[in-house]
């Protein structure tokens, strides 16, 4: 689907969909519950859609109660031996191990952009921990069949957090204890959100600074109600969508949150936006923004809005960590020098660390998502900034990954001439 973005200001207020990434963990771990638990505000996306008919494979019964609310009566008992995890490769990262408490193959199939990324960092640590595993060449599809057990074992944490997760989750089921080593580990704030989603069901796990985690085997997950937090990595967008083109107020964001991307305040913030915090919302008001420095490595996702805010600032921003871009549902790092480029706007990468934006006027173009939610939704917020004309956005659909109302939530807070 193509959709042409025309130059706009907004002013209102909004509400995000939940964070797939808490509703992954929180489906899992529903999964693993013996007993009935019950999630509330949980919107679907394309990725919880792909978790939600993970866990029904695996055995959960799943009942939608209202449009937001989730009942999920758990218990691995699966009735099939493939998952389908679509795009997710949370989903991929996360029920992989899961399934690996079976006793029989299960084989976990993907689609789209996933097929190209990694699945490598998980197959020697399962098969450290007595699982059976066949992949393809380190990619989508993977066959497991376990059980899983527990032990030592260690694992390359430099290229995604996702693969401790996966392994978190399911360990504390294992029949024994388990320590894993964790080397170089990234994107911590993703780990701290995996723990307490486990402890919210009653399963404990510990660890000394992300590089080594405890686990004792045997414990039981027990059924929780829990209310899913609004999706700070959305809410990115909007609120740079507010400091560069109006003011937006984007609600059900607590400031407490674990999740990595609450850190677009700071960077909001160093770029001069007006911000105002309170205890469930963020406003964003547009100001004269300036050339800001910020190091997105452990928050890698929010590299597509810094680059919009960027874009947006008098000189040249610097943003650290582009390393971690390579292997999303894209190249993010060449994408956003690419389509950014289209529009005017000047990217450089001089290492593998760095990325330097240089802000100015955002000019009339054809630009391509290149099948990345985030790039898509990044985009559509330059456009908002386009002189003489508008921006038309190519498979601008796939925001549906994470955020199928993107473009109905920009249209209601355009200010109407």
């Amino acid at each position: 689907m193509d959709k042409s973005i025309p130059a706009g200001s907004l002013r209102g207020e909004l509400t995000p969909p939940c964070s797939k990434s808490y509703a992954q963990r929180a489906l899992a771990a529903s999964l693993l519950a013996d007993g009935r638990s019950v999630l509330h505000n949980l919107a679907y996306c394309d990725d919880t859609r792909a978790a939600v008919r993970c866990i029904e494979t695996l055995g959960a019964s799943v009942q939608r109660i209202d449009r937001q609310t989730l009942a999920v009566e758990g218990g691995l008992d699966p009735v099939g031996n493939r998952l389908f995890v679509g795009e997710s490769g949370l989903a991929a990262r996360l029920f992989t191990p899961i399934a690996a408490l079976c006793g029989f193959p299960v084989r976990i199939e993907g689609e789209g952009t996933l097929l190209h990324r990694p699945m490598a960092m998980l197959v020697e640590p399962l098969r450290a921990l007595g699982v059976e595993v066949r992949d393809g060449g380190g990619y989508l599809p993977i066959e497991v069949r376990g059980p899983i057990r527990g032990g030592r074992v260690e694992v390359d944490g430099s290229l995604s957090s996702q693969f401790v997760t996966g392994l978190l989750l399911a360990l504390p089921v294992a029949g024994r204890d388990t320590v894993i080593r964790v080397h170089d580990p990234v994107s911590t704030p993703y780990l701290d959100m995996t723990i307490a989603a486990a402890a919210a069901f009653g399963v404990e796990i510990l660890h000394e600074q992300y590089r080594e985690f405890y686990i004792a085997g045997g414990q039981r997950y027990r059924p929780a109600e829990l209310r899913i937090e609004g999706d700070w990595s959305a809410a990115s967008a909007l609120l740079v969508a507010g400091a560069t083109a109006g003011e937006v107020t984007v609600r059900n964001l607590s400031p407490l949150s674990l999740q990595a991307d609450t850190a677009i305040c700071t960077a909001l913030e160093r770029a001069g936006a007006g911000l105002v915090s309170e205890a469930d919302s963020v406003t964003a008001l547009r100001r004269e923004l300036r050339a800001f420095r910020f190091d997105a490595t452990q928050c890698p996702d929010l590299f597509p809005a810094l680059v919009a805010l960027a874009a947006a600032a008098e000189g040249v921003s610097v943003i650290e960590g582009a390393g971690r871009l390579h292997s999303k549902e894209c190249d993010r790092a060449d994408t956003l020098q690419e389509e950014y480029a289209r529009l005017g706007i000047a990217i450089d990468l001089p290492d593998e660390n760095r990325m330097l934006v240089r802000g100015g006027a955002i000019r009339p173009a054809e630009v391509w998502s290149h099948g990345d939610h985030r790039i898509a939704m990044s985009l559509a917020v330059a456009a908002l900034r386009c002189t003489g004309g508008s921006v038309t956005l190519r498979d601008a659909e796939v925001v549906s990954k994470s955020y199928p109302g993107f473009y109905e939530a920009l249209d209601a807070l355009r200010i109407q001439a």
